[in-house]
């Protein structure tokens, strides 16, 4: 009678390992085996971490085995396990591999393929066929995309700080480099104009092409600190004047949740100088979008705590826009969309599926938890944040209207922006890093594509991939034309930069805007979370009394602090970019394009190190060894 090796691997993830009882069936092409449990006596079977073989007799001949069904019954308390894969040695000595790579839990039985990856048009066989759909109908069922965004999104320590020195009782204890150089720098405007380029929100800066009307500001007004002796408006044609306008925070409700703490929203605009040693300097403020003689604008040459204030509402603002759009929104939310996507429309042995199943690890998992506990009523939203009790909601609204397919694809929003010329703008390390990775991921992507799909006529003719990019343009999008998102893929060209747009959005754009917060924003008047008295509306009145009572009080700044902490933490073993440790893909072709995409990002790592020397404020949140694979945080 023929007889099977069978090697099954446990995780080694804590409570991976099961007591339960596992049996195994094979399927193939002449038939299929009774169900075989799988023990060994006096032997403690699938613990955790552990690689266990069996041998399994069958009474007659299969034929060529196509399928794996793994049955998990109760022992004694329901437990879950983590199946890595099962490999099968025949009664003629192939090994045949079956990646599983996914938790079971409690009762149930899984159905495994071999680990080559297929595309729809490959499988010829009735069964695979069967397979393959119905994979797709459980997991329709499962991952529902009712509404991408949001459905519906404290009175103790109150009091304020006495001074800014006050603040350092909170934060000196958990400080580090760049968060002790904004602690001591912040009020400066070389600080100020630099975190536009390179903190934690460097999305925001553009080139100014034309002074816009709503910001009536003159060169009489600025000639102090423009440099090359020329008017304002010959500045804007030499291309050395950027803008950052925060019109999207204009008439957002601020947070009302708390009858005992008035809070306030602004919507500045600002404008910056590139100066003769290619700084970005702050020469212009106005705080809310229409002008008038109750919004007047702040200059450099201002009362010292007239400018502070200024800037700080800007700060304020740009926290705001951070936290609820370039992070939430534009890298969980989106990363979100593609993943449900691709557990809707992709089969577990789709090459696409294979590649990006670990650019959406835990994704789902963690946005659910922030609608759990963040962005919920009574959330940390509410708790700690003017944009909390519903301000958060409109914002993201309103910014659907700008999230198109464009502005996620890196080289165009920078140059969307103006911001692509390393000549003209010669420290602007997000821009320069970021595409490195693009381009290393491009590669990638492109090899990969070309190993499966071998013209367009077959990108065109893959069902399961077009349903994915559909899914993805009329559940996610909306169905918006103005997106600009496909709702369908031509080339094998646009397919590598649509996956390309997928993994960078989640891997490397989310650690280029998640963990720079501790940096930026732990030094709380650097990043105020919520100001307590409303923008001022005439100059020469400002306070260092007035600045710290319109700070965030104890709470809320204990709060922030908080929250910018955690969100800034990696995973306890982390998977960073390039590292694919679950073995979806087993044909060589894709082992080495992975091997080519590592070394690629090693040089991007020496580069980048070799760039940060002996730099005060060195920038590494796009150094692939610290780009985490997924949005999980």
């Amino acid at each position: 009678m023929p007889s099977y090796t069978v090697t099954v691997a446990t995780g080694s993830q804590w409570f991976a390992g099961t007591d339960d009882y596992i049996y195994l069936s094979l399927v193939g092409s002449a038939g299929c085996s009774e169900k075989h449990l799988l023990d060994k006596p006096f032997y403690n079977d699938f613990e955790r971490g552990a690689v266990d073989s069996y041998d399994v007799t069958v009474d007659e001949e299969l034929g060529d085995i196509q399928l794996v069904k793994i049955e998990k019954r109760k022992y004694w308390l329901h437990d879950n396990w983590y199946l890595k894969y099962v490999t099968l040695k025949t009664p003629y000595g192939d090994y045949i591999e079956f990646p599983c790579y996914r938790w079971i839990a409690g009762e149930g039985e899984i159905v495994l393929r071999d680990g080559r990856a297929k595309l729809a048009c490959d499988d010829q066989i009735h069964i695979l066929k069967q397979h393959r759909r119905k994979e797709l109908e459980t997991r329709q069922k499962q991952y529902r995309m009712e509404n991408l965004f949001i459905n519906r999104f404290m009175h103790m320590f109150q009091s304020s700080w006495s001074d800014f020195a006050d603040f350092e009782k909170i934060f000196v204890k958990i400080s580090n480099t760049i968060s002790e150089r904004v602690m001591n720098h912040w009020q400066e405007d070389l600080m100020f104009g630099y975190q536009f380029l390179n903190g934690c929100n460097p999305v925001l800066i553009q080139r100014c092409t034309k002074l816009p009307e709503k910001l009536p500001v003159t060169t009489e007004m600025v000639e102090c600190s423009l440099e090359r002796q020329l008017t304002l408006e010959q500045e804007v044609e030499q291309g050395n004047i950027f803008i950052v306008d925060f019109e999207l925070l204009d008439g957002i409700d601020a947070n009302r949740t708390d009858p005992c703490t008035l809070q306030f929203l602004a919507a500045p605009i600002c404008l910056l100088y590139k100066n003769l040693v290619n700084k970005m300097v702050p020469i212009a403020i106005q705080l809310s979008q229409v002008p008038g003689e109750e919004n007047p604008i702040f200059l450099p040459s201002d009362a010292k705590y007239d400018w502070l204030l200024a800037k700080i509402w800007v700060r304020s603002s740009d926290f705001h826009v951070h936290q609820t759009i370039t992070h939430l929104l534009r890298t969980h939310l989106v990363s979100e969309v593609f993943g449900i996507a691709m557990y809707r429309q992709l089969p577990a042995v789709h090459p696409i599926f294979k590649l990006l199943v670990a650019h959406v690890r835990f994704t789902i998992a963690i946005n659910t938890k922030a609608r759990e506990q963040l962005i919920c009523e009574f959330g940390l939203f509410d708790k700690a944040n003017a944009t909390g009790g519903g301000g958060h909601v409109q914002m993201v609204q309103r910014a659907m209207q700008d999230l198109t397919y464009a502005s996620l694809c890196f080289p165009e929003a920078i140059k969307a922006r103006g911001m692509d010329s390393t000549r003209d703008i010669p420290y602007y390390f997000y821009r320069d890093d970021g595409l490195l990775v693009w381009e290393a991921i491009k590669t990638f992507t492109a090899d990969v594509v070309s190993i499966y799909y071998e013209s367009d006529q077959v990108v065109v003719e893959d069902q399961e991939l077009q349903d994915f990019v559909n899914d993805v343009y009329v559940y996610g999008m909306r169905g918006k034309k103005a997106s600009g998102f496909p709702k369908a893929i031509q080339t094998r060209e646009k397919l590598s930069e649509y996956l390309t747009v997928v993994i960078f959005t989640a891997s490397a754009q989310h650690a280029a805007v998640n963990f720079g917060q501790y940096d930026w924003c732990s030094w709380i008047p650097n990043a105020p979370p919520t100001m307590r008295a409303p923008p001022p509306t005439a100059k020469g009145v400002v306070t260092i009394e007035q600045i710290v009572d319109t700070l965030p009080d104890r709470g809320r700044s204990c709060w922030h602090l908080g929250a910018v902490w955690a969100l800034s933490q990696f995973q306890e073993n982390e998977l960073f970019l390039g590292m694919y440790p679950e073995e979806h893909f087993i044909e060589k072709p894709v082992k080495e394009a992975m091997a080519r995409f590592r070394k690629n990002l090693d040089t991007i790592v020496s580069v980048i190190a070799e760039r940060n020397k002996n730099k005060k404020l060195p920038y590494y949140y796009l150094s692939p060894d610290r780009i985490p694979n997924s949005v999980a945080i």
